[in-house]
């Protein structure tokens, strides 16, 4: 395991060893098959749509926030674990819902029916992102926040850094999410700070989709690190599944954390 690298790197020792054995037993919990939430679903409404996200608060203190974007079948377990692994290491955490309350597809074409929705409707993708990070907020989650999401909810995060639409925002993270640049948009000078931590064997997202956003990043004067993790396919980090990478995702977490330590 890479803990320790994780607290070389962080240049810490008394507040990171109480966040390594917080991660250690946050990702203990993950690979059980049970989970108990400690956080609480909230419902909140945005123009008339009700939509159901899920807040895990930090106790004590707050490090800063975190707005989590849910993958392609909509905000489940797997992003309430992730939310409080966070909330467990002094982060306040907020999964938001792109979708709609109850709105949580199951047939592979249902859930590439929501997605396009959004694709095609970026106004529509980037006012659901901010009104999950308003409600964050109105349910007390400090300010600054970093925005982190998986597949589906990687590619929002890029919309939302293109976009330059959220204040108080210290950074992003995307864990193989969708990479493609939409016709028309470009990266802002200056962008970031931003994480892609990409797996090596992802059959979606080619290698080739990765150097060409590094060439745009690096045109844009970004602040960005682009992580390849060897033999890693497509959702290596969903715990559980038969694509989970333990060695990518902990380091990968551990690259997400060091974000996390430098933006808040």
């Amino acid at each position: 395991m890479t803990l320790r690298t994780s607290l070389i790197r962080a240049g810490l020792l008394p507040t990171a060893l109480a966040l390594a054995l917080a991660l250690a037993l946050g990702l203990a919990a993950a690979s059980a098959h049970a989970f108990d939430p400690a956080g609480e679903d909230i419902v909140y409404d945005v123009d008339g749509e009700a939509f159901e996200g899920y807040l895990s608060l930090a106790e004590g203190e707050s490090r800063g926030s975190v707005l989590i974007i849910h993958d392609w079948d909509g905000l489940d377990d797997y992003e309430r674990r992730r939310a409080d692994m966070l909330a467990e290491l002094g982060y306040d955490a907020f999964a938001a819902d792109l979708y709609g309350q109850g709105n949580r597809p199951v047939e592979t074409e249902a859930k590439k029916a929501e997605t396009a929705r959004l694709y095609e409707d970026r106004e529509r993708m980037r006012a659901l992102t901010l009104a999950g990070l308003a409600e964050a907020r109105a349910q007390g989650a400090a300010a600054p926040a970093v925005i982190m999401g998986y597949c589906f909810g990687g590619a929002v995060v890029l919309e939302m850094a293109r976009s330059g639409a959220a204040e108080d925002v210290a950074g992003y993270a995307t864990f193989h999410g969708g990479l493609a640049t939409p016709e028309g948009q470009s990266w802002p000078e200056g962008a970031g700070p931003l994480l892609i931590a990409h797996g090596g064997a992802d059959q979606s997202i080619s290698l080739d989709d990765v150097a060409t956003r590094g060439e745009e990043l690096e045109a844009a004067g970004a602040t960005y690190e682009i992580e390849v993790y060897s033999g890693a396919p497509h959702a290596f980090t969903v715990f559980g599944s038969d694509r989970y990478q333990q060695r990518a995702d902990e380091r990968s977490w551990d690259a997400f954390l060091d974000l996390l330590q430098e933006a808040l």
